[in-house]
């Protein structure tokens, strides 16, 4: 096997027990659903359909029944004769179209040196935040943003702090920073409630610096905020640590990225 392809493992379903497994870490993000049927929307390579997809023989009525969790419109034609990729939030397997086996892991183009599963994963990203209105967000911005990014982001981990400290820096590179809430700690934790805290507070923007500084945030209760939504919809992203910062085209960068370093590679990607 080329060096440029990742080794996967093929498993062979043998029960829904074992099936239950593969999807157990986060629900299935049902924003994916409504955006992704469409061979438009998708990359090129991978709107062939090798395998009819009509009538009582559409393999993919087997592979979604076989599935725990799965939907008809999650299974889609893969550009692999006689094999189809089924997505949960962002992340990607592949199967085959009798619904038997399975693998996992990065499907490339060796031909034009290209991952195709990462750039499915971009465009998962980047359709499911689409979804999300910019008033369960909130965005810092200069007058006239060139760029613009999602954090997600933890009012308490250190990386974190230092990016936001350095906000004026970002958005004097013309960069716009949307945040979305991800309490590493979990639900009912504090974290997670100085997340609804802000929220909460009638200056969300002004709270949600402050905590950034490690001042306490006093807020009545408002009802449901965003952070559960928030702190899913990264679980299905794939966020494994904040800051994650989620670019335009829906390619995720883990960690901190200085001011200067973050714009570089803004204006390389829209070269």
């Amino acid at each position: 096997m080329s060096s440029n392809a990742r080794r996967v493992t093929v498993a062979t379903f043998a029960a829904a027990a074992s099936l239950s497994l593969l999807f157990a870490s986060a629900p299935w993000a049902a924003t994916v659903a409504a955006q992704t049927p469409q061979a438009a929307t998708r990359p090129a390579a991978a709107a062939a359909a090798p395998v009819a997809l009509t009538g009582s023989a559409d393999p993919r009525v087997e592979i979604a029944r076989r599935l725990p969790g799965a939907k008809l419109e999650d299974v889609h034609a893969s550009v692999v004769p006689g094999m189809f990729e089924v997505a949960r939030g962002a992340d990607v397997i592949y199967v085959t179209a009798d619904g038997r086996h399975a693998f996992t892991g990065d499907l490339y183009d060796l031909g034009a040196q290209s991952n195709l599963t990462e750039q499915r994963r971009r465009d998962l990203r980047a359709q499911m935040l689409a979804a999300v209105p910019e008033s369960k967000m909130i965005v810092f911005s200069p007058k006239d943003p060139k760029f613009t990014v999602t954090v997600f982001t933890d009012l308490d981990c250190s990386y974190c702090r230092r990016l936001h400290s350095e906000i004026d820096k970002y958005n004097a590179l013309g960069i716009r920073v949307r945040y979305m809430f991800f309490p590493r700690s979990g639900p009912d934790t504090e974290s997670w409630a100085k997340a609804d805290a802000v929220w909460c507070s009638a200056n969300r923007s002004d709270a949600f610096t402050r905590a950034k500084r490690g001042e306490e945030i006093k807020a009545a209760p408002c009802g449901k905020t965003p952070v559960g939504e928030d702190y899913e919809l990264g679980q299905d992203f794939g966020v494994r640590g904040t800051p994650a910062i989620v670019l335009a085209d829906g390619e995720m960068v883990p960690g901190y990225l200085p001011p200067a370093l973050l714009a570089k590679r803004l204006q390389a990607d829209n070269r």
